[in-house]
């Protein structure tokens, strides 16, 4: 090949590259969605774009979070609401001093922040989901340990032997045999404040978090790491609590599931817009409880006993949108399934990968009926054909129901409502008033909220990550400089 030629390829490339630079960083230029007072994470779902296809991967999560869930100490929201796509949603905040981004896994589980530190023992060092970044305290200018003297180390370590003038040191292990354990260090967290309609600027605040320098388990996995777990539950140690009482935040998040175009919205503060139909929580539980009242199952009402969902200490229903599918006692499961199946006497089921029910279907999922749970104080939650079941290959169909499987320590089965039946709602986890709430919404097209110092009413959008990261712009580079050079060669 020619000069003139080579340098033909060589422009090509360059701005074809350039091309693909401005398609990935456009989008995230004008989706920018923002608050005052209001805080938003750009969110992506961890297992976004696989379609069946290893079912057991799905189920190892929700097991291995209920481990994490039940654990004496619960450390650990993020997600995909398609149970095909095995969700789980992430967000990105960055830490630090200059800021670094870190990808973490939003629990709504458990309370305390960790990332994975430098030098970290069997910590992941890749991921086929994003760039990691392991935290290193000697960097950030603004970082600094925390002492056993520290009032919020007693929130996490509570043994005799964390000595005055040593450094707090968390451990935390999981009922898989996973753990995590290292050190707390508080340092500055940046996020995106909501502005303006569709637009964040930047803000910050202190935050106590967990330096990560041993994982092992599943926690030190490669292929579908992230960088931490940040936690959103109700104690004082959790990262919502401890930016309210830096009073930069109100005691309230809401979050919308996208199972249609993946990611969503993940924002802290006041929604007023769409409104919700709320539930008490039930305030002895560690969890986002409520209490289940019935199951109506097209017109039929479930005939259950009283205390079908009381599982010892952690009596109702569980709202996690930490977990992908739906879990239920065996006792509820089985008259259940009966009833969804009695619309349809002609399926022959088969079980696939061991916990999976599945049957070949072709004709439209609206034939089988729409699932209804009703709460306290005239709440419902509706869960449609299209939600509860998800194709597996072209022919083929699987039930997101589960029986038993996540109990308690007690042996007690646990119910717990995942993204399955939390998709394609806004669903706000009121802390402050101790109720939850939620309504269908199309999550694409924003939720309003309010900004408390002004009384502004902002629209926040939904987000995606899928494009917005670094590694993807590596990834389609490499792809297309791989292209340019085949065409090139074939020229010759």
């Amino acid at each position: 090949m020619d000069l003139s030629r080579r340098t033909q390829c060589f422009l090509s490339a360059v701005l074809l590259s350039v091309a693909v630079v401005a398609l990935l960083i456009e989008p995230q230029l004008s989706a920018a969605s923002t608050i005052p007072e209001n805080l938003v994470f750009e969110v992506r779902s961890k297992f976004a774009g696989k379609r069946e296809k290893d079912l057991g991967a799905l189920k190892a999560h929700d097991v291995h979070r209920h481990s994490r869930l039940l654990s004496a100490i619960d450390l650990p929201l993020g997600g995909d609401s398609q149970p095909e796509s095995i969700g789980l949603y992430f967000a990105k905040i960055g830490l630090g001093t200059p800021s670094r981004d870190y990808h973490v896994q939003v629990d709504t589980g458990s309370d305390i922040l960790w990332v994975n530190c430098a030098g970290c023992i069997r910590c992941p060092r890749k991921s086929d989901l994003v760039e990691l970044t392991p935290y290193d305290e000697d960097a950030s200018s603004t970082a600094k340990s925390i002492s056993c003297d520290d009032t919020f180390c007693s929130y996490v370590n509570q043994r005799s032997e964390c000595q005055s003038g040593s450094a707090c040191q968390y451990v935390i292990m999981y009922g898989d045999g996973s753990s995590t354990n290292g050190y707390l260090v508080r340092d500055v967290v940046h996020l995106d404040l909501v502005t303006g309609n569709r637009q964040t600027g930047s803000t910050n605040g202190t935050i106590i978090f967990g330096c990560g320098s041993k994982q092992s388990g599943q926690l030190g996995e490669s292929q579908a790491a992230v960088d931490g777990i940040m936690g959103f539950g109700q104690s004082n140690s959790s990262f919502i609590s401890q930016l309210a009482s830096q009073r930069k935040v109100k005691r309230s998040f809401a979050h919308c599931l996208d199972n249609n175009n993946g990611g969503g919205i993940f924002a802290i503060g006041e929604v007023v817009s769409p409104k919700v139909k709320t539930t008490p929580m039930l305030s002895k539980s560690a969890h986002y409880s409520v209490n289940l009242n019935a199951i109506e199952v097209g017109n039929s009402v479930l005939e259950l006993s009283s205390d079908a969902f009381d599982s010892g200490d952690d009596k109702g229903v569980i709202i996690d949108s930490g977990t992908t599918l739906v879990y239920l006692p065996d006792a509820v499961f089985n008259p259940f399934m009966k009833e969804i199946l009695a619309s349809h006497p002609e399926l022959t089921l088969h079980t696939f990968q061991e916990s999976f029910t599945c049957f070949h279907y072709i004709d439209k999922l609206d034939k089988f009926p729409t699932v209804t749970f009703q709460f306290d104080k005239s709440a419902s939650l509706a869960v449609h054909p299209q939600e509860y079941l998800f194709q597996i290959r072209e022919d083929t169909w699987c039930f997101g129901w589960q029986n038993g499987g996540l109990q308690t320590k007690g042996g007690e089965s646990l119910t717990i409502l995942g993204d399955m039946a939390l998709s394609n709602k806004l669903v706000v986890y009121d802390i402050e008033n101790q109720v939850i709430g939620w309504t269908n919404h199309n999550c694409s097209g924003g939720i309003q909220v309010k900004d408390e110092a002004s009384g502004a009413i902002y629209t926040v959008g939904a987000h995606n990550l899928s494009w917005s990261s670094s590694l993807a712009i590596t990834k389609l580079l490499t792809l297309v400089s791989l292209l340019i050079a085949f065409f090139c060669n074939m020229a010759l």
